[in-house]
């Protein structure tokens, strides 16, 4: 007896009429969805735009006159560089003077204008005051470090007759290390220091330390190693080097030239 064929029923393919009932739905539901989000949260982010924008045309604003504030302060620095290069110190120091006010400029250019303000008081004998400034420049936090180590060494310079040894050494020992920009001066203050204490083993090795090293002027070198030399330190490093450079003949190089001849 023959079996009845089974067989599934097939299932109706999603007409293009389907399709688009579907995408016209989910359309829709996403604009319920957006229309919902604007009309409860609308004004909160009209809000916050507004907030962005006043910021952004608050920065312009400022970022408009912080330049031209900034562009009056170098103005004013170059004119008192102008006053000074006349010999007028007086003058430059009148004129940056505005500067030194709070708030009156940025930390670079109110460096600027106690160095300059110093330096026209050591050009007219005001040692004092010029002292002062440069312990300002020194003790100021917002002043770029190198010039605070600046400052410091030239402080201590203007008043070393009147400081104790061991305040010079205490001020001057963190920038009289090789390596640091101002090893040099600091280091040569520092073993005049240690020299006027008595201290002359440490002295000559500041001494010898500077003679050697290369990255100094000459003339500092020089000083140095005969500095040295007079604390009983050896600062030579090459004999012959020293001679060449001193324009001096070694034994050897007589010897060879008379033997050419």
């Amino acid at each position: 007896m023959a079996r009845t064929p089974k067989t599934t029923p097939a299932i109706p393919d999603t007409t293009r009429e389907d399709e688009v009932l579907i995408r016209e739905i989910d359309e829709a539901v996403r604009e319920d969805a957006l229309y919902e989000f604007l009309r409860t949260q609308g004004l909160k982010v009209l809000g916050v735009i507004g907030l962005g924008i006043a910021g952004l045309g608050g920065y312009l604003i400022w970022d408009h006159y912080a330049e031209q504030n900034l562009e009056a302060q170098s103005e004013t620095l170059i004119a008192a560089l102008d006053a000074a290069g006349t010999r007028d110190f007086k003058g430059a120091g009148d004129k940056v003077a505005p500067l030194l006010a709070d708030g009156a400029s940025s930390d670079g250019a109110r460096t600027a204008a106690r160095f300059l303000q110093a330096g026209a008081a050591l050009e007219t004998g005001d040692s004092a005051r010029a002292a002062g400034l440069y312990r300002a420049i020194a003790d100021d936090a917002d002043a770029p470090p190198a010039l605070r180590d600046l400052a410091r060494i030239r402080a201590v310079s203007i008043d070393f007759d009147t400081m104790k040894p061991a305040e010079v050494i205490a001020q001057l020992s963190g920038i009289a290390t090789p390596g640091n920009p101002y090893f040099g001066s600091a280091g040569e203050l520092v073993a005049m220091a240690h020299a006027e204490s008595g201290n002359r083993q440490a002295a000559g090795k500041m001494f010898a330390a500077i003679a050697k090293d290369e990255t100094q002027p000459d003339t500092l070198r020089s000083r140095a190693r005969q500095m040295a030399g007079l604390m009983g330190v050896d600062a030579i490093v090459d004999v012959k080097k020293l001679l060449k450079d001193e324009g001096v003949a070694s034994e050897g190089d007589g010897g060879s030239a008379a033997a050419a001849e």
